[in-house]
């Protein structure tokens, strides 16, 4: 340290107080790097490393440090921003500088790139007994959250919803839930691990008093929630060893039941494609891309939010489909609110920005757009009658007041930066005003004392330039050297030119330049102001903006319905789901070459709990099955639905069991991941939820997998309090037998016509059974080559008739198999005789179960005889 500079000693005091963030020090119009945080930073930012006394240094322009910020973030980094507190000017030594901000993926504002319609959260997980608190805040919108769950899956389904950017974790759970967490979030999050003393109930409890300035909290509704009320408190306090910014936007906290939502566990959202692709990152492909027809990013979020937690109780549920409703019915109030409302700007990231945010002409301008525009949707807000609208036109009226200081104090485009001036309109302020009299006129007389030097000299190519260093000056080219009279006093020499000055240019100088810097520094001050006052309402600005959000989500339903065809779906509190003629919502949007064809549904808790279907690959099972649940999902999201008409008994829960990739890098294979999906559902299901099965069982042997299958549904229909309404699509024909045995199992398939050796999938479910699969034409339909496919029907011939021959080969060996390798057998020779016991077992005398074990019990002789 002895050896350092005033300015890096100062440096490396700032610098160990946040050692495990990278440190941007203020250096003019440049933040600068130093040491190993430079090295770091500059192979991430992909700019150059230099060296100053052999000290390790790089830098990015201040005016740009958002942008490289956002890059740093992403690279895991946490970012320390030191500014400069007093002017340079003025300093007397060293500039005074100070930490102001500690910038991690969830305390980020501007820095991070978030699309529209998505959040920035961070969250805090606290546990308490049995009982798990979670908190999540979006610093850039104000949205603050906080509900407890009673298992760690539900939490973690919860987190997988919300997608927080950064995780805080006392450090006694950190075992427990952080890889879990992470391993249950795509992309993981920024896990935090904070010391367990800022969890404390006490200190939590008085944190937020302090924060809402209220004197208890049971007004926001929690009373009694001490895991949750630690998780809110533990953000609060990051918040504040870290944003160290002011954070008046944060006005309230939002306590929610998870008992008030449909449970949608991480694994259903993605096989249903609810929000997020199952492949690549198009999000037209999903539901959400489907209903998004919002016009504002506020109404985008809240719509996603509306589809990731529909609602559980009916009488909420009626509300929401009333107020789209009734602008489903009046397509010229649809149209006149849909026209508002996309002149409304962020409202939400607008306010948060002006309150804890850069000073910025623009956000205020953002701002006064964006409330001139509230007043004209009012006006529409007012002709809407559904119960679900109350209160609606007044929440939609912010301080006039606010709107007129904006308008008569702010010009119509700003500047990007505050420093460059011309924020403020002239009339606004009258020493304002004068100051820039004073410097156009400072300017005008600039241009006619060149024009009086060149008469005067008779220079005509002499110029009157200005640059930081020298200021104002004259600039004479070497050929007109010997015409410079001698009140000039040279400052410069140049390779083709010299440059002067004189005492009567200084002088103005010092005026004009003088009435610009106290211009400049009057508009930031008048800008400050104009921000305080925006700041009184920002409380009041949110609550608009929400109302503006759910406005706008209730429109954007209203429009797919009328677009899409949608109909208004009767909620009921019964179990029973009838369905007539429904589409799947997404698929019947990609079709090009044929129609999509509707299917009628009807569950209930009783005669039609269980529903077999079978059919072909390729025909429409899985199709079918996922758009029953995405109807249903629809329907309590408070959407109209793809259907001639539609019927929903409340669902407490949808589950799936849809598909299967390998887990490799988890040590998990295609079964291992299904029997644990599987077993979730069996853990968890109840007579009220809905369960989408396809295909369980098929990643082992036959089997083991029918087994499986017959034994999972056995499960669900004789088990009272886990008889839940289940669609079950399969290849396992020897399912359909359950329909004989089982009152609430019932057998569908999906129609197909044979024609010249083809398949033609007709695409409609109808009752019954099938026990036929087809593969071999969906196999050529796939583009197999012909000779395999020719081969494959030999294959299939001798199968199904009688595969072995006397000698004990299969008849449906190829010749060149049999001749060049004779190992190649399906069967030992030794083995015929169980092969014919396999005849003889005659399934009408044996339940399907007996003829399993027999089956199990003549393989292991085959076994142990070599077969």
């Amino acid at each position: 340290m002895s050896k350092l500079t005033p300015m890096m000693k100062q440096y490396q005091r700032i610098k160990s107080s946040v050692k495990d963030a990278i440190l941007l020090f203020r250096l003019g119009d440049f933040y600068e790097m130093f040491f190993d945080d430079a090295r770091r930073a500059s192979g991430i930012l992909e700019i150059a490393l230099t060296a100053r006394q052999g000290v390790p240094m790089c830098g990015i322009p201040y005016h740009a440090a958002s942008r490289y910020i956002s890059r740093l973030l992403k690279e895991g980094c946490r970012v320390a921003v030191c500014e400069q507190v007093e002017d340079p000017k003025a300093a007397k030594g060293i500039v005074k500088r100070e930490l102001i901000r500690v910038i991690t993926p969830g305390t980020a504002v501007e820095e991070i790139e978030v699309s529209r319609g998505e959040n920035n959260y961070l969250a805090a997980v606290n546990r308490l007994g049995m009982v798990w608190g979670l908190a999540f805040l979006d610093l850039s919108t104000g949205e603050f959250r906080l509900a407890e769950f009673h298992s760690p899956s539900e939490l973690l389904a919860e987190l997988s919803r919300i997608q927080p950017r950064e995780l805080l974790l006392p450090e006694k759970l950190a075992p427990e839930i952080e890889e879990r967490a992470t391993a249950a979030l795509v992309p993981p999050p920024a896990v935090t691990l904070v010391d367990d003393w800022k969890f404390d109930f006490d200190l939590s409890f008085e944190s937020l008093k302090k924060q809402f300035g209220v004197a208890t909290l049971d007004g926001f509704g929690c009373s009694g929630l001490v895991a949750g009320v630690g998780s809110a408190g533990a953000v609060v306090q990051y918040l504040g060893d870290n944003f160290r910014s002011s954070l008046e936007h944060i006005t309230a906290l939002a306590v929610y039941q998870p008992a008030d939502y449909m449970a949608i566990d991480p694994v259903s959202l993605r096989n249903l494609e609810v929000v997020e692709p199952m492949r690549g990152s198009d999000r037209s492909g999903t539901l959400l891309g489907v209903l998004d027809r919002t016009r504002t990013a506020i109404g985008s979020r809240t719509l996603k939010s509306w589809l990731i937690r529909p609602l559980l109780q009916a009488d909420p549920v009626r509300l929401r489909l009333e107020a789209v409703e009734e602008l489903h019915g009046d397509g010229f109030l649809l149209d006149r609110v849909r026209e508002k409302l996309k002149n409304i700007r962020d409202l939400q990231k607008i306010i948060s920005r002006v309150v804890c945010g850069g000073l910025s002409a623009r956000d205020l301008v953002g701002l006064r757009e964006s409330l001139k525009a509230v007043a004209p949707l009012r006006q529409e807000a007012e002709k809407l009658r559904a119960g679900f609208w109350g209160g609606l036109p007044a929440a939609l009226e912010v301080d006039p007041a606010l709107l007129e200081l904006l308008e008569r104090s702010l010009v119509g485009t700003p500047p990007v930066t505050v420093r460059e001036g011309g924020m403020i309109k002239d009339g606004y302020h009258a020493e304002l005003d004068s100051l820039r009299g004073m410097a156009r006129q400072g300017k005008d007389w600039i241009s006619r004392y060149q024009e009086r030097e060149i008469v005067r000299t008779g220079i005509k190519s002499l110029k009157v330039r200005h640059n930081r260093v020298f200021g104002y000056y004259l600039e004479v080219t070497k050929t007109n050297l010997d015409q410079v009279p001698p009140d000039y006093i040279r400052k410069q020499t140049l390779a083709n030119a010299e440059r002067f000055v004189t005492d009567e240019l200084k002088e103005y100088e010092d005026k004009v330049l003088g009435a610009q810097e106290k211009a400049f520094a009057l508009e930031t001050v008048c800008l400050e102001e104009i921000r305080e006052e925006a700041k009184k309402r920002s409380a009041e600005i949110q609550n608009c903006a929400e109302k503006i959000g759910t406005l706008d989500a209730v429109a954007a339903l209203a429009e797919a319905a009328r677009v899409n065809r949608y109909v208004k779906p009767r909620v009921e509190e019964g179990l029973e789901i009838e369905i007539t003629e429904g589409r799947h919502p997404v698929v019947e949007q990609t079709l090009e070459s044929e129609r999509f064809v509707g299917n009628d549904t009807f569950l209930d808790g009783d005669k039609n709990q269980i529903h077999i279907i079978t059919g072909p690959n390729m025909a429409g099972k899985s199709t079918y099955i996922r758009q029953v649940a995405l109807i249903t999902l629809m329907a309590q999201a408070g959407s109209f639905v793809p259907a001639d008409s539609a019927r929903i008994g409340l669902v407490d829960r949808i589950f799936t069991r849809v598909g299967a990739a390998d887990e490799l890098s988890r040590g998990q294979s295609t079964f291992m991941v299904e029997m644990t999906e599987t077993a979730n559902i069996l853990h968890h299901a109840t007579p009220r939820s809905l369960v989408i099965l396809d295909e369980v069982g098929r990643g082992t042997s036959t089997f083991d997998g029918i087994s499986i299958a017959w034994a999972v549904v056995e499960f669900l229909h004789g088990h009272p309090e886990k008889k839940a309404r289940t669609l079950f699509a399969t290849h396992y024909h020897e399912l359909t037998e359950l329909e004989q045995v089982l009152p609430g199992s019932k057998n569908f398939n999906v129609a197909v016509r044979e024609w010249n050796d083809r398949v033609i999938f007709l695409r409609k479910v109808i009752r019954g059974g099938t026990d036929k699969s087809y593969g071999i034409q969906v196999a050529r339909l796939a583009g197999l080559p012909r000779k395999v496919i020719e081969r494959a029907k030999t294959i299939l011939a001798g199968l199904e008739e009688d595969t072995i021959s006397p000698e004990g080969l299969p008849r449906f060996a190829s010749p060149e198999v049999t001749g060049a390798n004779q190992q190649l057998y399906l069967f030992s020779p030794g083995t015929s005789k169980i092969v014919e016991e396999l005849k003889n077992i005659n399934l009408d005398m044996i339940t399907p179960f007996e003829a399993l074990q027999r089956l199990k019990s003549l393989k292991e002789e085959a076994e142990e005889e070599g077969g």
